[in-house]
């Protein structure tokens, strides 16, 4: 996997981490740590609700894409998160669905006396028909090299 740092950084500049496909049982293991509501840790509970299946908990998709695929392409630069804002869960996210992850620049600002830069990141998270189904903000400060 690519990894990015300062010099590729800028305003409105996006970067794709590709698809994740998270399986029943990674549902399952997730929100029994996390969020055990019987729609992400019970499948036949969950066939019976108003989902009529399994789904994920609202911040495994995040977390799986952020572990598995952010860190590793920025994690060279990375400072320090600052914070989260305007989580849209949007629309259920399935056993099996691929999910496709895009992150955007959409806040740029350099300290370059302090060798950082805070940036907000855009994260889109789309279905198999390009819809959204989870979208937010993430501000971090990251190094100047």
């Amino acid at each position: 996997m690519e990894k990015y740092g300062f010099k590729d950084f800028a305003l409105n500049k996006s970067f794709d981490m590709g698809t994740i496909t998270l399986s029943e049982q990674e549902i399952i293991d997730y929100a029994k740590l996390n969020d055990p509501l019987p729609i992400h840790i019970n499948k036949e509970a969950a066939e019976k609700s108003m989902f009529k299946g399994l789904v994920s908990s609202g911040s495994q998709i995040l977390n799986t894409f952020h572990v598995r695929r952010w860190f590793h392409m920025f994690s060279d630069s990375i400072i320090c998160g600052l914070e989260i804002n305007k989580w849209k869960l949007l629309k259920p996210i399935y056993a099996n669905q691929p999910i496709h992850g895009k992150v955007t620049i959409v806040f740029f600002k350099t300290n370059p006396e302090k060798r950082h830069c805070v940036i907000t990141w855009g994260y889109e998270f789309t279905d198999e028909k390009g819809e959204h189904v989870q979208t937010l903000e993430i501000t971090v400060m990251h190094r100047i090299d």
